[in-house]
């Protein structure tokens, strides 16, 4: 290949990728529009409270999005909010209908495939919550029992790999949404239901009587929250680590922690410490 030729096609080629690399942005900005993908039911970190997308999460995912219309100079994006469960969420992110997503989702390798991640934004452990009248208090009493889990998530898959792993006979249920899961419980279908320990502590709240429940002290898996985002947006992507990054950096992540999860006591130092891990300096 002659030299010129080669030129020419290195400097199309850094081209391409500049532009690809603002699509979601330039994208943004034209529009003056952001599509964010969020959990209508996971309390506390998202979901719909009076009509509006709310809590820890959705709190961050404001000041990324308030970051994002900065850098496009667009102050007062419209923010078009797109409820889903944690599969429907991936997908509009990997499909582009969505430029963000913000909720309560695990960060995997697997995942990775389709879909980039922010920074971690919060650390989870699995568990479980039964009816306050069982009597489970570790996996080695779930034999022979209904386990409710939600689908696709990757509690279903810790749970599932645990169980073999202990050589636990349980049955596994998958249900769309959190709120059948919790009426299978009540109802007397399911013994038991997994999901992560805050979010359990959410649907406890939200419950008609939360005496009925009670917590099971074991847990089986170690969750790693992040804001999904298209692949190949690092434009995009600096912006929403940038918004975490002073949010963590300034302290005021402190005060979102103490509204949405102060009930559970002061941060826990794996938490303090990711905060100040993520805290990246400009």
């Amino acid at each position: 290949m002659k030299p010129r030729i080669a030129v020419v096609l290195l400097l199309a080629a850094s081209t391409f990728a500049g532009a690809a690399f603002a699509d979601a942005l330039a994208r943004i900005k034209s529009a003056n529009a952001i599509n964010v993908a969020y959990s209508p039911d996971s309390l506390p970190f998202s979901f719909d409270k009076d009509g509006e997308p709310a809590g820890y999460s959705i709190d961050l995912c404001k000041r990324v999005i308030s970051q994002v219309g900065r850098a496009v100079g667009q102050p007062n994006l419209k923010v078009n909010w797109m409820p889903g469960t944690t599969t429907q969420r991936l997908q509009m992110v990997a499909s582009g209908k969505a430029d963000l997503e913000c909720a309560n989702t695990s960060q995997t390798l697997g995942r990775s495939a389709n879909v980039d991640f922010s920074g971690l934004v919060f650390l989870e452990m699995g568990g479980f919550i039964g009816r306050a009248d069982s009597k489970f208090e570790r996996l080695g009493d779930m034999g022979g029992r209904k386990i409710v889990v939600l689908k696709g998530t990757t509690t279903e898959k810790s749970l599932r790999a645990e169980l073999q792993k202990k050589l636990i006979n349980a049955e596994v249920v998958t249900v769309e949404r959190a709120a059948d899961g919790v009426k299978m419980l009540e109802s007397g279908d399911a013994d038991l239901y997994a999901g992560d320990r805050i979010k359990l502590l959410g649907l406890v709240t939200q419950a008609a009587d939360p005496n009925k429940f009670a917590f099971v002290n074991e847990t089986f898996s170690y969750e790693l929250y992040a804001f999904a985002l298209p692949r190949n947006e690092s434009a995009l992507r600096l912006e929403v680590n940038r918004a975490l990054s002073q949010l963590y950096r300034s302290g005021d992540i402190g005060t979102i922690y103490t509204a949405w999860l102060g009930a559970l006591g002061k941060p826990p130092e794996l938490i303090l410490a990711m905060y100040a891990l993520y805290g990246v300096p400009e």
